[in-house]
């Protein structure tokens, strides 16, 4: 595949392309039935049409006088009009938002557009250099640097320090290919590992490796077919875990119009793929497993004994009758075991609640923990219900579960661990609580110790920001 670096296409119009350059087969569809408008764009998920800074937010408790730093988070956010039939959830117009704490106080909140080529057409905004699509999906710090990362193709986003897009940048241009919105950094190596996939290109995935200066060290190429949609991946010492799952380009749906060409297909042979970190494709060890899908892993480790251990939400579909967004909740939060002498997965349920953004203490990542905290779910079919006003703190050596929750009218996102000393849950969890009633946010301090217990503190949001993906606390130094 040649470099993509001057490609400056809004995702839609990259999409677009990809149905005029594909060689590969049209796949068959299921009969679409959708609701008159478009739930994603209402409700708690309708769009803020202006950016905002304040100053001095409102605490109610005490913030934790060691956390120095800010908590990003970033999602869809439409500027101005959209066709809300075609719209998909995944698709809007990247925001991010930001809340800067230091000294015990909640010094400033901002969002920004990602200055995108259509966010500047529709709002009057420059864009930003480089500009191209829409990035909405993560925002992590990389390098000593915040950046807005999405998959498929579009280039990362540098942000500034008040969360202004600095650039689209390709990691100083070391990056020639597509990158993920989930790469996971290893903390042992200091090595930051991704699958990545590009929408113009369905027979081929890339292993990519980001050294601590941001900078790729690896893009190694992984032959596939009929160009799945790999959201998330895993990482263990020795092994990145390839999700091979049939949620797959769909041509019928590309050429239909739809900005999200991706179906369900279960013709496509569901495999988990185990990718030496030093290794080629050729090497690889490919283990099938039965149609499903999984949008994100909470960690991997290795046993004594060779196996792998994965945790991970899992959905028995996805895609099948929405083209606006998630159509199922999911099955279970499960263990696998990953066999690879036998070529075998034994699956575990850990807990059939649904659920969704699994966190653990990252410092953890690759090796074994004990905690992993997830947001409990209503229901995907009806997006203005998308969270039950719960968090859920799993305790993998005792097997058992706790639950904070946030009251009724309260809808949470994803919220992350931040570590405060030296043990697994010594630290805090930290995210965004959308609260029905008053139409506005807080910005949520749980002790991780205490999980089941009222917030340490609370920093108000005076207008509500949108449910989004994917958030990150990035400390000072």
């Amino acid at each position: 595949m040649p470099p993509i670096d001057d490609i400056a296409l809004d995702r839609r119009a990259l999409l677009r392309a990809a149905v005029l350059t594909s060689a590969g087969a049209a796949f068959p569809g299921a009969a679409f039935a959708e609701p008159m408008a478009n739930p994603f764009l209402n409700g708690i998920h309708k769009p803020m049409t202006e950016e905002k800074t304040l100053a001095n937010l409102k605490v109610t408790g005490t913030i934790p006088p060691s956390l120095s730093g800010r908590y990003l988070r970033i999602g869809p956010n439409p500027a101005g009009d959209i066709d809300a039939a075609k719209a998909h959830w995944f698709l809007g117009d990247g925001m991010v938002h930001g809340i800067r704490i230091e000294g015990g106080k909640a010094v400033w909140y901002r969002n920004r557009w990602i200055r995108s080529n259509r966010v500047a057409k529709m709002t009057g905004l420059p864009a930003a250099p480089g500009a191209g699509g829409s990035v909405n999906t993560n925002v992590l710090g990389i390098g000593g640097k915040a950046w807005a990362l999405v998959e498929a193709g579009e280039a990362p986003v540098r942000l500034s320090e008040t969360l202004d897009s600095e650039a689209y940048d390709r990691f100083g241009g070391t990056l020639k290919g597509p990158i993920s919105a989930h790469p996971h950094l290893d903390p042992y190596s200091g090595e930051l590992h991704a699958i990545c996939y590009f929408g113009m290109n369905q027979n081929q995935l890339w292993h990519v490796a980001l050294n601590t200066d941001a900078k790729v060290i690896r893009s190694e190429p992984i032959p596939v077919q009929d160009g799945p949609s790999v959201h998330d991946c895993a990482v263990t010492p020795n092994y990145v875990l390839v999700f091979d799952l049939p949620v797959i380009f769909s041509m019928k749906r590309a050429m239909s119009g739809y900005a999200f060409p991706y179906i369900w297909n279960p013709k496509h042979q569901a495999r988990i793929g185990l990718m030496p970190r030093r290794g080629t494709a050729a090497e690889m060890i490919w283990i099938d497993v039965d149609p499903l899908y999984i949008f994100h892993a909470a960690n991997a480790q290795e046993t004594a004994d060779g196996k792998i251990l994965l945790d991970a939400i899992v959905y028995d579909s996805m895609f099948a009758t929405s083209t606006m967004g998630p159509d199922v909740n999911p099955r279970a939060f499960e263990r696998w075991t990953i066999d690879p002498k036998a070529r075998r997965i034994d699956r575990a349920v850990i807990d059939k609640t649904p659920q969704e953004f699994p966190r653990i203490d990252e410092r953890l990542t690759t090796r074994q923990h004990r905690y992993a905290y997830t947001l409990g779910l209503s229901s995907f079919a009806s997006p203005d219900q998308l969270s039950n006003g719960k968090l859920f703190r799993h305790d993998m050596k005792a097997g058992s579960r706790l639950t904070h929750d946030f009251g009724k009218g309260r809808v949470p996102g994803e919220f992350v661990f931040v570590p405060g000393d030296k043990g697994e849950d010594e630290g805090w969890l930290i995210g965004l609580v959308i609260d029905r009633d008053r139409d506005a946010t807080d910005l949520v301090i749980l002790d991780a110790q205490r999980f089941d217990r009222k917030p340490v503190a609370s920093i108000r949001i005076p207008h509500r920001v949108p449910p989004g993906f994917h958030g990150n606390w990035i400390a000072d130094g």
